[in-house]
């Protein structure tokens, strides 16, 4: 990775007002990889980085570009994140944390689409999403998650005063977002914690409402659910736009959570009547899932 350490201590020292002032967010840098295209990434610190004994929990998150900055985010509209999480940290909500936001690039689609549940289903069906415009190809999933587990992660780690185990590592995305959370969470149970999953396009397709993908999917969780016992899921749907699509599909993967004893507190699944498919939704409803995740054992919702 071409990043120089020196770049985070210089950086630390030139915004003092990181230890008595706001929560603020790193300016964004590229950072290569030996798995996939570089990408450019962005950090938020909250208000006092570092602490004094303090280590951090990591929320890891998707689509980084959106999260902080109108300039740089879909539409010019952000999540908010910084703001709500510096919200529920003056309340005294939330465990100390960092976000690590990583942006998309162009293969975005194919980066965030499931490779193994993509390859269990039929050939037919893998053929017409791969000759589809939006992805181009087969899945970079599993290469994806290599550079965030093998890459970023070692780096987070490395420069940051942050609780390494999975107790206090998650991650987060929306849309194809929130598919890549739920497989990483699967393929790295040892890595992270709890993932949360917003408006999951369990569909794959835009033009095409088809449950071959969820089929997959279930297929798939089925020998690995048992494993996730003990970390955090947290799924979300609305029911305007493109979310109107996603009930039929969640409901399904909310009965296979059930059906293996998962409780409330530790997987959660939740309809937003009128949410639409976009970062406005999203940015007024991402406390809950923070909450979930990162919440004081007394404010977890």
């Amino acid at each position: 990775m071409r990043l120089n350490p020196l770049f985070i201590i210089g950086y630390l020292m030139a915004v003092p007002h990181l230890l008595f002032g706001q929560g603020h967010v790193m300016p964004a840098f590229e950072m290569s990889s030996s798995f996939c295209d570089a990408r450019k990434i962005s950090i938020w610190l909250p208000d006092g980085y570092p602490r004094p004994g303090v280590k951090y929990a990591v929320l890891y998150m998707h689509d980084g570009q959106n999260l902080f900055d109108t300039a740089t985010a879909y539409g010019h509209k952000e999540w908010q994140v910084d703001e709500t999480l510096t919200a529920l940290s003056k309340d005294d909500r939330i465990v100390p944390c960092i976000v690590v936001g990583i942006w998309n690039t162009p293969k975005r689609f194919r980066e965030y689409a499931p490779a193994r549940p993509f390859a269990m289903m039929a050939e037919e069906a893998q053929k017409e999403i791969e000759n589809a415009p939006l992805y181009g190809g087969q899945p970079l999933s599993d290469a994806y998650l290599r550079f965030i587990v093998e890459e970023l992660k070692p780096w987070v780690d490395a420069h940051f005063e942050v609780d390494r185990s999975p107790k206090s590592t998650f991650i987060a995305g929306s849309s194809m977002g929130g598919l890549i959370s739920l497989y990483a969470l699967c393929e790295y149970p040892q890595v992270f914690g709890g993932a949360a999953c917003f408006s999951t396009h369990w569909p794959l397709r835009l033009s095409k409402n088809s449950p071959a993908f969820t089929n997959a999917v279930i297929e798939y969780l089925k020998p690995r659910i048992s494993g996730l016992h003990g970390h955090k899921i947290y799924f979300d749907y609305g029911t305007e736009t493109l979310d109107a699509l996603y009930e039929i599909h969640q409901l399904r993967i909310d009965s296979l959570f059930r059906a293996e004893g998962f409780p409330e507190s530790s997987s959660r699944s939740v309809k937003f009547e009128g949410a639409a498919h976009n970062e406005v939704s999203w940015a007024e409803r991402f406390h809950i899932p923070a909450l979930f995740l990162l919440g004081k054992k007394e404010n977890q919702e």
